[in-house]
């Protein structure tokens, strides 16, 4: 994979710092692959990320969002006495970050069939939402001719 080097853009970009600091995270994201992990969107305001988390339980895992960063953490205990001759399923802790969007909220989480699936609403606020500005004007209806004289 390619990395881009956006130290040039510093110089001349002044209030960027955050889309340059985001478009970097997003080259580290491909760096990392445990847990492995989709992002569906299902309709304009829905989405949802689906979680491979095999051999999980919903004690060993923590999910909390602050300030529009959603964060998975996983803390698997190791089982004392147990000899492998294959291991294959991970047992390793993790982290994972996602930056949300502005107004996306997380509505909640659930198990299944070895999969925690996160579901996520945008919910713009009314004040923000575009409403139609009736325009206050004369109309033919008001208007009273006082006079009138042919010139």
């Amino acid at each position: 994979m390619r990395t881009v080097d956006f130290s040039p853009f510093f110089r001349s970009a002044i209030g960027f710092d955050r889309l340059f600091d985001l478009a970097e995270a997003a080259q580290r994201v491909g760096e990392e692959s445990y847990p492995p992990y989709n992002i569906e969107r299902l309709d304009e305001n829905r989405f949802q990320i689906s979680v491979a988390l095999a051999g999980f339980t919903p004690d060993e895992v923590a999910l909390m969002v602050e300030q529009n960063v959603l964060t998975l953490e996983g803390r698997k205990a190791d089982k004392e006495g147990k000899t492998f001759l294959h291991r294959g399923i991970s047992n390793r802790n993790f982290k994972r970050q996602f930056t949300l969007a502005d107004h996306v909220e997380v509505k909640g989480a659930r198990f299944e069939n070895g999969l925690l699936v996160i579901d996520l609403q945008r919910e713009i606020p009314e004040t923000m939402k575009p409403r139609r500005i009736e325009i206050n004007g004369a109309t033919s209806s008001n208007v009273t001719q006082i006079e009138s004289r042919a010139a």
